[in-house]
């Protein structure tokens, strides 16, 4: 077996944790950081699963392009990535959940599926959070993002 070997790394630093700041240490990204006021926070801010969904979106969007890419498939995508925070009754904190809901213009549901199921193997996210937490990927008609 071959060892991993560093591809990219990136580091991110955040003060007040939900209610705070986070940034990259050169300051190039920074975002302010709220609870959500449904959770009785200010809601002033971006949030952590607010950040996790735009990242996650982003890389299985890229796995389900570099997938076609390997098919000879065509066609513009999107990746819609919810992310819900969830109580977790087995230690009274918080676990998370990922819905994808992946769109194939073009494609029909069957076809699209499949290539969102290839992608899932694929994305780095998807493998980070396979046996962390329920992610279920579905395929959606197609539409353009208003």
């Amino acid at each position: 077996m071959s060892e991993s070997k560093v591809m990219y790394q990136t580091t991110a630093i955040n003060t007040g944790g939900r209610d705070g700041e986070s940034h990259l240490p050169d300051k190039s990204f920074s975002v302010r950081v709220s609870t959500p006021k449904k959770m009785g926070g200010p809601g002033q801010g971006s949030n952590p699963e607010q950040l996790f969904a735009l990242g996650y979106s982003a890389c299985f969007n890229s796995a389900l392009e570099h997938k076609m890419k390997e098919e000879n498939v065509s066609g513009k995508t999107q990746v819609t990535t919810t992310i819900e925070l969830l109580s977790d009754p087995t230690d009274n904190g918080f676990k998370l959940a990922a819905k994808m809901e992946v769109g194939i213009e073009g494609k029909d549901l069957t076809e699209t599926q499949e290539l969102a199921d290839k992608a899932h193997t694929f994305c780095p996210y998807s493998k980070a959070t396979k046996g962390n937490i329920d992610v279920t990927v579905t395929a959606v008609e197609y539409k353009e993002d208003n």
